[in-house]
């Protein structure tokens, strides 16, 4: 392993740290309630696809890994 992937770790941990406090905080309510995702409610049954919610957060993840990789170069 070489010496740059603590500073790699110790940042992906602390996002996943950030992202835990918005939650926690409800500062994310937002999240999987988009125009576009679906959810139906009946007596006994709950369906819910949050497929606008994950194309958020895709193109998110990818513009991150593209930043990381363009200035790893």
């Amino acid at each position: 392993m070489g010496r740059d992937l603590g500073p790699l770790l110790v940042g992906l941990g602390l996002v996943v740290v950030i992202v835990g406090v918005l939650a926690w905080t409800g500062a994310l309510s937002w999240f999987g309630r988009l125009p576009g995702d679906i959810r139906i409610e009946r007596e006994h049954t709950r369906i819910y696809i949050p497929w606008v919610s994950m194309l958020v957060v895709s193109a998110v993840l990818s513009l991150v890994f593209w930043s990381v990789r363009s200035l790893s170069r």
